[in-house]
């Protein structure tokens, strides 16, 4: 059974930077031939995809409001995935989640991502 546990959210400045990671428990094969993703939820919107990075983690793809701010990474030894956050914007405030794109797995608690102005 799978199970993701986000972390590494919190309150920070405009301008400032985070580094979400996600735990992957479950299969390791199941982990590093899906591509994986970062999700978010702002209140009163709908999740929706920020970030994926294909199975070897040689493609990536971003949504535009964050293009050039994110990077996504994943470690398939250790089935860990990552989202580097720069230059933080208070639009960027919401839950943060992973999961799979293809596959879609039970979600995690996520992890809060605020940021003030």
């Amino acid at each position: 059974q799978v199970q993701l546990v986000e972390s590494g959210g919190g309150l920070v400045q405009a301008g400032g930077s985070l580094r979400l990671s996600c735990a992957f428990s479950g299969s390791n094969f199941r982990f590093r031939t899906n591509v994986m993703g970062w999700y978010r939820q702002a209140p009163g919107t709908q999740r929706q995809s920020v970030a994926t990075i294909s199975s070897d983690g040689a493609s990536t793809n971003y949504e535009d409001s964050v293009k050039g701010r994110f990077t996504i990474s994943r470690d398939n030894a250790n089935t860990m995935l990552y989202l580097q956050m720069n230059n933080l914007k208070p639009e960027d405030t919401a839950v943060y989640y992973c999961n799979g794109i293809d596959v879609i797995w039970g979600w995690g608690q996520g992890t809060q991502v605020t940021v003030s102005s």
